[in-house]
């Protein structure tokens, strides 16, 4: 299947795309890890059969020294020893705050807990607002079909601010 649309070459979309990542900026500079953020990142975006930010987000965090290992066990990260618990908490998080429809009390009070656990009250909000924004990301790249495989690390960087 070929992308529907460009939402890069689009005027409106790229005014829209530059907030959008400006948005994402706030969370890219918390105190968050930033490890940790990819791995969410990452996990919401397998869930969601996003190409482009799986591309995207296992580049950046490869890049920015994460393990293949790592990566290629973000999947099965329940199944897998590779991760800490405060990242176990997080992927948690991640994948229940994606997929809210398929459970009726959305995020368990047992991941929550974990959560709170593990991260500060900045930790938390950039944490809940990392997980809206990057459904709401898999969401723009899905519905117009955008694929993945072109992404190189860091090629957004210089149009942020």
């Amino acid at each position: 299947m070929d992308t529907r649309f460009n939402l890069f070459e689009n005027e409106t979309a790229a005014k829209f795309a530059k907030r959008f990542a400006n948005a994402g900026l706030v969370i890219h500079r918390s105190s968050l890890p930033y490890s940790t953020q990819e791995l969410v990142s990452l996990r919401a975006s397998q869930i969601n059969g996003c190409g482009w930010c799986i591309d995207l987000h296992t580049k950046e965090a490869a890049a920015a020294g994460e393990t293949a290992l790592r990566l290629n066990l973000v999947a099965a990260w329940r199944e897998s020893t590779v991760f800490t618990e405060a990242e176990r908490a997080a992927l948690a998080l991640a994948e229940e705050g994606t997929r809210l429809a398929d459970a009726h009390e959305g995020v368990s009070d047992e991941t929550w807990a974990a959560v709170r656990k593990h991260y500060d009250d900045d930790q938390v909000a950039s944490l809940v607002a990392l997980v809206a924004l990057i459904n709401a990301a898999n969401r723009l790249a899905v519905i117009v079909r955008q694929k993945g495989g072109s992404y190189e690390p860091g090629m957004f960087a210089a149009s942020l601010d």
